[in-house]
């Protein structure tokens, strides 16, 4: 959530950023209500400050006999009190309706993110690896793994229904391998603590990470009476984990790992990637959260982004990173690199990966603080998310990219210690 007197302050520069992103921002509506509960609050005070200089006077002139005069004040006195409760009730409703209206801003863009209003102003920043030339055509994951026995597209619709999907033996078995050996990088060569954390939240958890309110159609939500969600990311756990507290700050930087499934609806992508596992309602993902320091932040995103990058480079992947333009940015973003693995398939680079510096956005929405020293005043934290990586994307990029002519497919050094030695799955 933005900050309203940042806002005040810096109107035409917040407008002008929100278009940047290709919304329209209701800026001219903020500044009504700012301004309207702003006198409201001058005018309550200044009722509050002369009924506390009258009521002392109505006892004195009781005690001086002038009881004409004292009920005088009194009827003066009653009459300000109705008016400070009819202004409480104004200042209260035009408070909520500034709340709701702040809570759907999305961030501002840092000045480093390329203008354009959706993925055709992305910028590439770098590659790495050389896509492999195949000397014969090939298969995409879906023939893969129905040719090798470890991927069921058919039964899973059968159990649940369209984007879901089945993985059995030796596929089965590489899922979990990529989630071993993706939380073992985190946590032992890139220090990160590892959390197993609820995979259902609630509410409040949801609107400090900003998919509440705007999102709710994204979200699987239960049915019973307590408003809990399925996680569509462990980013909204892991980064509210110290919601409503204050932190020393010599605690940070915070890093936190966690595996955890996800559950998103994919509400508006119907139609697209509905072949295979590219865009499922369930999938795993490896996430990576920072709580830092303001001054600290674009940097170890930096190296939040080199984190994600290194399971790729271990498992010889080849890919890209690009930065977001300020149109196709999420909503809690200022700025984000996405990672992109090759797939031979498709001949292209597609996502795998997205690593956000959401500054002061997530922690103002969530009150998450922290001291530089003791008794100093307490600053919001900058959080920071990526994934390290998207599990089943990465389970299909090796089918892919080490795919054998006769529908074989090697398995990355790195990942045999995690199946046995197994080095390659054969039909």
């Amino acid at each position: 959530m933005l900050d309203a007197n940042f806002i005040r302050n810096n109107l035409e520069l917040v407008q002008r950023k929100m278009a940047t992103r290709g919304k329209s921002a209701p800026l001219d509506e903020f500044s009504e209500l700012d301004s309207k509960r702003r006198a409201l609050i001058k005018e309550v005070e200044e009722l509050k400050a002369a009924r506390n200089r009258v009521n002392p006077e109505i006892g004195q002139l009781m005690k001086a006999g002038k009881a004409d005069e004292a009920e005088s004040k009194k009827a003066e006195m009653k009459r300000i009190g109705d008016r400070i409760k009819e202004i409480d009730l104004e200042l209260a409703k035009t408070e909520v309706k500034l709340e709701h209206l702040l809570v759907t801003l999305p961030n501002i863009p840092d000045d480093s993110v390329p203008v354009g209003h959706d993925e055709s102003a992305n910028a590439e920043v770098r590659r790495w690896g050389t896509p492999r030339q195949f000397d014969f055509t090939p298969k995409d994951h879906v023939e893969l793994g129905s040719l090798l026995n470890i991927l069921d597209l058919e039964r899973a619709t059968k159990l649940t229904g369209a984007r879901f999907s089945i993985m059995k033996g030796i596929g089965a078995k590489l899922e979990r391998a990529l989630i071993n050996f993706m939380l073992d990088v985190q946590t032992r060569d890139h220090s990160y603590t590892e959390v197993v954390p609820p995979f259902i939240v609630n509410r409040d958890t949801l609107f400090g990470t900003g998919q509440l309110p705007k999102f709710e159609e994204d979200l699987f939500k239960l049915t019973d009476e307590r408003n809990f969600y399925l996680i569509p990311t462990a980013e909204v756990p892991l980064t509210n984990i110290y919601r409503d507290e204050i932190l020393d700050g010599a605690q940070l930087p915070i890093k936190f790992t966690a595996y955890t499934p996800c559950f998103r609806s994919e509400a508006g992508s119907y139609g697209k990637d509905t072949r295979g596992i590219l865009r499922q309602h369930q999938f795993d993902k490896v996430e990576l959260v920072k709580l830092t320091k303001p001054e600290e932040s674009f940097n170890e995103l930096e190296k939040l982004t080199n984190d994600a990058e290194k399971i790729l480079q271990l498992l010889g992947l080849p890919y890209r990173v690009v930065t977001l333009s300020t149109g196709d940015m999420g909503f809690s973003a200022a700025k984000t690199y996405d990672i992109e693995v090759w797939l031979p398939s498709q001949n292209m680079y597609r996502e795998i990966s997205s690593c956000s510096n959401c500054t002061d956005f997530q922690a103002r929405r969530a009150q998450i603080r922290f001291r530089r020293e003791s008794g100093s005043k307490p600053e919001f934290v900058h959080t920071l998310n990526g994934s390290g990586l998207a599990v089943g994307r990465t389970w299909l990029a090796i089918l892919e990219n080490f795919q054998q002519a006769d529908g074989s497919v090697m398995i990355p050094e790195v990942l045999q210690q995690y199946l046995d030695g197994i080095d390659v799955i054969k039909p």
